[in-house]
């Protein structure tokens, strides 16, 4: 199965991505995880995707622009999708048809109030990681290469640094927090 190697600036810092020998073994682990795959395809059997439940959790195989859905991944979703459309175009850039079913299913869901909450349904820890991760790429690097665990973040997501009496502080190492100093003359005093 391929693998692209490019993804959105903004994607590439969120999500994760898993790599599969083949579109079977992606939709078995989805399907794994309780997910109904819908894939868009003008079929006899498509559905207009604004009648399917989305507040169930859902993958969605989307084709490339060229080519289509394979006939391997065809056969492997739970449920072909359209989006229907009037005049001679029967289909839409793949960009175009993703934010339109993501936001049908942010729509119901949020109808649903599954966002209605005040805390997230991930675990803290996951989230900790996320942020560690995301915000802190080379100090996520080297804590790992060291086999250490993430420091604490604050509330804006900056390493928690009480060894410097509540100065600001920078990370010099993962062991040690160094406080910043005024510069002159471009020499730390």
């Amino acid at each position: 199965m391929r693998t692209l190697s490019h993804t959105s600036a903004g994607a590439r810092n969120w999500v994760e991505v898993e790599t599969h020998d083949t579109v079977a073994d992606a939709v078995r682990e989805l399907k794994s995880q309780g997910m109904q795959v819908l894939a868009t395809n003008l079929s006899d059997n498509a559905v207009d995707f604004r009648e399917i439940d989305y507040t169930k959790p859902t993958a969605i195989i989307l084709g490339g622009e060229k080519n289509g859905i394979t006939q391997d991944a065809l056969g492997e979703a739970d449920q072909d999708i359209i989006i229907p459309m009037v005049g001679m175009v029967q289909s839409l850039n793949v960009s175009v048809a993703s934010a339109l079913i993501l936001f049908e299913a942010q729509r119901q869901r949020q109808l649903a109030g599954m966002y209605d909450r005040d805390t997230s349904v991930l675990p803290k820890e996951t989230i900790h990681h996320i942020l560690f991760e995301r915000g802190h790429p080379v100090l996520a690097k080297v804590a790992k290469k060291k086999n250490m665990p993430y420091p604490p973040l604050d509330d804006e997501g900056q390493i928690v640094a009480d060894e410097c009496g509540g100065r600001r502080c920078k990370r010099s190492s993962l062991i040690g927090f160094v406080p910043y100093r005024k510069r002159r003359g471009g020499r730390a005093l």
